[in-house]
């Protein structure tokens, strides 16, 4: 896999690393994002045994990138490793179908522990009006509520799951609490937009059992689903500290990584909504 690294570029608090790759290929092609939710642990990843991610930081999202079908192995190491033979996730094989949209992501599990996530996301169309809510628990946390206008909106989301839902577009404010409480909250306040035709992925990420708490969110959008599905494109990204205000800083233009494909998975899954 040949890449060209142009530019890495510092967006926002946590700062946002951006990749050129080659003209994107047919939409038949897989599409691929790449989130990093690890607090703490700058990584390099390796696609073939080959370096394609230097350096990459926690809160850092790259892609999508245009990637035909098939089987990629990866791997993620430590920051500068001399190569990829002592991973710490991975190395494993990773199977891309043709036409689906991922977003593999790098995150703690409810242990505490370094694991990754083959998410698939939603890009089937929108009704009229209506904008996607995608919430996923990857933090090192117990279970959670999202709450909205003093209810749970959303019960008992545990990690690494996620929960989908088709809402009126408009500004949804929001919580992350504990299971079974409206308050105090974990996460937020945070104004989520919810587009027509776009879906908005919410990530609450970090660890809960950190000196002090590393939790935080992170936003990726995939628009155009009020049309053609197969034509998307994802990229900008929002965060919220831990407890503080929301910060929404979104980074400009399309991302693209020329091989990341997937960043080592220890587990490689694809969810699916949960109940």
């Amino acid at each position: 896999m040949r890449t060209r690294l142009l530019a890495g570029i510092a967006a926002g608090a946590l700062g946002f690393l951006t990749l050129s790759a080659m003209p994107a290929s047919a939409a038949s092609d897989a599409k691929l994002s790449v989130f990093h939710g690890v607090p703490g642990l700058t990584v390099d990843v390796w696609v073939n045994g080959k370096r394609t991610l230097d350096d990459f930081t926690p809160g850092s999202m790259a892609g999508p990138l245009d990637l035909p079908a098939g089987k990629y192995t990866v791997a993620i190491t430590a920051a500068d490793a001399a190569d990829a033979s002592a991973p710490a996730i991975g190395p494993v094989d990773l199977q891309l179908e043709s036409g689906k949209n991922y977003t593999a992501v790098a995150h703690l599990d409810a242990a505490d522990k370094p694991t990754a996530t083959l998410f698939t996301n939603d890009i089937s169309t929108t009704p009229a009006g209506q904008g996607r809510l995608t919430v996923r628990h990857v933090a090192a946390a117990p279970g959670v509520d999202i709450v909205a206008g003093g209810s749970a909106v959303i019960t008992n989301l545990t990690n690494p799951n996620e929960k989908v839902l088709d809402l009126p577009a408009g500004t949804v404010s929001a919580s992350v609490t504990a299971t079974g409480t409206t308050t105090p909250a974990l996460l937020g306040p945070a104004d989520v937009p919810i587009t027509e035709g776009t879906n908005t992925i919410v990530y609450a990420w970090g660890s809960a059992s950190a000196s002090p708490a590393t939790l935080a969110l992170a936003t990726q959008t995939i628009d155009g689903l009020h049309g053609n599905p197969a034509g998307v494109n994802a990229g900008e990204v929002g965060l919220v500290a831990d407890g503080g205000t929301p910060a929404w800083p979104w980074a400009l233009g399309a991302l693209a990584v020329a091989g990341v494909l997937g960043l080592g998975f220890a587990r490689s899954r694809a969810t699916s909504r949960s109940s």
